[in-house]
């Protein structure tokens, strides 16, 4: 048995981002579904490891980490083969800009319990719901474009795979599903073409995993 434990979710942008770190390294993990929309990640059992409730959560070698950034950061310190994080100090800062805009402005407003919120609190139907993401989604894919512009060569950040890649893949994913129309932006599709090419992100994909729904399913 592995390791390493991932608790996640077929669909989450979060788990997603772990998946990928964890392929790209080429790591071995036991994967434990938490399926959302049946509230598994707010039982008990589950928020002894994880008490925010989300997902996702690794284990390793009987160590827990909740939250993808602290996760990935954990990987690549843990496991520094194949690095998410180049050498130069202002690269690095940028890299975690991009990884801030998603994870800290973009990821919460299209994030599960917030558009719950929104049904129960304001009764928005799916399409309020559609337009309350894009409206933040689009502000922050107009950062990532200007950023990447600037930074990247096949990748987000040069011709390597770095931190920036894995938090941005999964993003574009989830501002599709929101019906985002992410061909304005060049950069990213440019990008989202060359990552998406790769085997780690084929592995990794939410519609490849053991808990995807059939009808998701490639």
């Amino acid at each position: 048995m592995s390791s390493i434990v991932l608790y996640n979710y077929f669909r989450s942008s979060t788990s997603y981002r772990v998946r990928l770190a964890l392929h790209h390294k080429g790591l071995a993990f036991e994967y434990k579904p938490i399926n959302l929309l049946k509230s598994e990640q707010l039982t008990p059992e589950y928020k002894a490891i994880n008490p925010l409730g989300g997902v996702p959560t690794l284990i390793h070698d009987g160590k827990i980490i909740p939250e993808s950034f602290a996760i990935i950061e954990y990987l690549d310190e843990v496991f520094p083969q194949t690095p998410l994080m180049p050498k130069d100090a202002y690269k690095r800062a940028r890299i975690r800009q991009v990884c801030e805009v998603i994870n800290s402005f973009m990821h919460p407003m299209a994030n599960l319990k917030t558009l719950k919120y929104l049904t129960n609190k304001h009764g928005y139907d799916q399409d309020q719901k559609d337009e309350w993401a894009q409206h933040w989604i689009y502000q922050g894919l107009e950062v990532l474009e200007t950023t990447l512009k600037e930074f990247s060569g096949t990748y987000s950040f040069g011709d390597e795979i770095t931190m920036a890649d894995i938090f941005l893949i999964p993003q574009l994913l989830t501002s599709q599903r929101y019906k985002a129309d992410i061909t304005k932006f060049p950069t990213l599709v440019k990008i989202n073409n060359n990552c998406l090419k790769l085997e780690a992100f084929k592995k990794a994909h939410p519609f490849n995993q053991m808990d995807t729904p059939e009808e998701f399913k490639k």
